[in-house]
């Protein structure tokens, strides 16, 4: 399959990219129909022409996921465990009643969105990535409550910088402050929580907007049933390092099992550390916290100074253990260190030398 261009020959300002829509060549689409998948189209126009009663838009019957595609000192280029998207896109899925996207079709989206898209990799050295937004959403019509007939698959391949550019960086080296959310909940305790789904982002559209007016950077969410345990931040799941050195991060069926917490809890016991994923007490433990972070694909790593619970507010330290296992992590995605863990896949670029 031809490329466009060679890497970051599309020339875009590498170092200031931020988190946000660009321009790119086109996406990757698949049609399901009668029971079956159809064949890969790569379109250009970055437009979808819908029925007017497609039940994804009326009833929200959509999954999708995020991950991301580095260009490596060694030359190579490497997408980062897309077979754990691939599975988290498909439990939500089923949850959803719509049909499983085989893994070998997962990733020949991947492969043709990012050779389509290859001038807009950034470069090595650049901090940028390529994100995959992968979407699976019922296309066909209905008026009553009930799946739909027909489905899309699209993934797209954008150029991205660091999900939080706008904080200036001295903020984020110090920690950004945050905001204990206790008038809103971001998920039902047996509802859909724990997939990627359009309403479970939604639910915190206003509450984050309304924490950032007030200073807070991010918003963290107690369960909804006694508003007690932690469960995560707006974007991502909430991790601490307990001042005894422990990896500590909540477990909850409304939490969204974030890929890169799963990464860095095997770093962590990698390193000998001892690592708990449990129900966290917010008011019972936030005093044995060091560190706190908030930690997802897009974000990362992001170091947390201070959570405002009510009139009370509880500070932390700045990051040691995290930074290194954010280091190492960034490490392994760009072959700079060895993948024991088998989280990279290289993939074929026509014309590509590798170092």
């Amino acid at each position: 399959m031809a490329c466009t261009g060679p890497i970051g020959s599309a020339n875009l300002d590498w170092l200031n990219l931020g988190f946000q829509v660009h321009e790119t060549d086109g996406h990757v689409e698949y049609a399901w129909k009668e029971g079956s998948w159809g064949p890969a189209r790569f379109v250009k126009e970055p437009y979808v022409q819908m029925h007017v009663n497609c039940v994804s838009l009326h009833y929200g019957q959509c999954v999708w996921e995020g991950l991301k595609a580095f260009h490596c000192k060694d030359g190579s280029v490497r997408i980062f465990n897309d077979r754990e998207n691939c599975a988290r896109l498909n439990r939500g899925a089923a949850k959803m009643l719509m049909p499983e996207v085989p893994l070998d079709i997962f990733r020949e989206a991947l492969d043709m969105a990012l050779r389509r898209n290859i001038s807009r990799l950034p470069p090595y050295g650049t901090g940028g990535a390529i994100y995959f937004r992968p979407i699976l959403f019922g296309s066909a019509p209905g008026l009553g409550l009930q799946p739909a007939a027909e489905y899309q698959f699209f993934v797209m391949a954008l150029p991205v910088g660091n999900y939080f550019a706008s904080v200036p960086k001295e903020v984020l080296l110090e920690g950004v402050a945050g905001k204990v959310v206790l008038d809103h909940d971001r998920a039902a305790p047996r509802g859909m929580g724990a997939i990627k789904c359009p309403g479970n982002y939604g639910a915190d559209l206003k509450k984050g907007v309304d924490s950032k007016k007030e200073g807070y950077v991010v918003s963290l969410y107690l369960d909804p049933f006694e508003q007690r345990y932690i469960e995560e931040f707006g974007v991502t799941n909430f991790v601490a390092i307990t001042k005894d050195g422990r990896y500590v991060t909540p477990s909850s069926p409304s939490i969204l099992q974030s890929t890169t917490n799963l990464c860095l809890m095997q770093l962590a016991r990698d390193r000998g550390l001892t690592v708990e994923q449990r129900r966290v007490d917010f008011l019972e433990e936030a005093d044995t916290f060091q560190e706190v972070a908030g930690v997802g694909t897009a974000a990362v790593v992001l170091p947390v100074k201070s959570l405002t619970y009510q009139d009370r507010t509880f500070a932390f330290g700045r990051h040691v253990v995290m930074k290194e296992l954010h280091d190492t992590l960034l490490a392994v995605q760009r072959a700079e260190a060895p993948d024991p863990h088998s989280w990279t896949r290289a993939i074929d670029i026509p014309g590509l030398a590798r170092l």
